[in-house]
């Protein structure tokens, strides 16, 4: 499905019926990453209206000459809620990444109407170089199996965090099939907005304009991220008072890769708790 908004065109798709929940996923990336993570979990459960898009420039999404920053993608998101659950509808949110830092600015302008929010390997620090960053080591170092892959795979993969036949199985279905097609597909624009921190971040206070979220939330950060890293997720975290806050072990950046049960019980206790909120329990 398109929806046509005056600045970009956001190709999206819906399964099942009942609650909204809006998924927004990393910068650069496109829905099928989150279709894949989260669809093996809302397949064994009813009763939630699951919405994907691509943000504009990315997946399938067109981003038109009025997209020149983060505020203004910020922007499209808005006219695109709009559009799929117009009026005062509530819906749940989950946000990837860069798509939490999204999430996080949509939960701002529209916090009457979010039941509950998900921020997974959440990007608080837009601009790259203030991030705090874990120093990469291997759990399980193995040089052969490392030496053994091709240049342009080991490229792609990057830093093996767990080098096992195993776990390289594990990682390069997501990695080759969904990470690197949505890359590839991504318009320029998005590439130039990443590269200047001054239209890659909002520009304005999110912090001071997301105040107190009071909703059920859950905020997942991975151990091993060198991409977005994890103490800096702890530092939001007194802005959620109904937060669960998981620090998972043996995680990069794309997790989940080899426990996605360990995501599904951590969301499986979010919905629930959402579900008690309204009814007022």
């Amino acid at each position: 499905m398109r929806c046509e908004l005056d600045t970009a065109t956001i190709d999206h798709e819906e399964h099942g019926e009942g609650r909204p929940i809006v998924f927004v996923h990393g910068w650069t990336m496109d829905r099928r990453l989150e279709i894949a993570d989260y669809e093996p979990i809302f397949a064994k459960r009813n009763g939630w209206r699951r919405i994907y898009f691509d943000l504009p420039g990315m997946g399938r999404s067109v981003a038109k000459a009025g997209i020149r920053n983060q505020d203004d993608v910020l922007a499209a998101i808005l006219g695109f809620i709009e559009r799929v659950l117009p009026g005062e509808q509530r819906f749940v949110l989950a946000g990837t990444s860069l798509g939490a830092y999204l999430a996080r600015g949509i939960a701002a302008r529209l916090r009457p109407r979010i039941a509950g929010l998900l921020l997974r390997v959440p990007a608080v620090i837009p601009d790259t170089a203030k991030r705090t960053l874990p120093a990469f080591e291997p759990l399980v170092r193995d040089d052969a199996l490392m030496a053994s892959l091709e240049a342009a795979e080991r490229a792609a993969l990057g830093d093996l965090l767990v080098q096992t036949p195993d776990y390289l199985d594990a990682v390069r279905p997501k990695v080759h099939g969904l990470v690197q097609p949505a890359i590839a597909a991504t318009a320029p624009i998005a590439n130039e907005i990443k590269a200047d921190p001054a239209r890659y971040g909002f520009s304005f206070d999110l912090a001071e304009a997301e105040g107190t979220f009071t909703a059920p939330a859950l905020i997942i950060a991975a151990r091993q991220d060198t991409v977005v890293g994890y103490r800096d997720a702890w530092a939001i975290l007194e802005r959620y008072p109904r937060a669960t806050f998981a620090v998972v072990d043996r995680a990069t950046h794309t997790w989940p890769v080899e426990r996605p049960a360990v995501l599904e019980a951590l969301v499986d206790d979010w919905l629930a708790r959402i579900v008690l909120a309204e009814k007022g329990q």
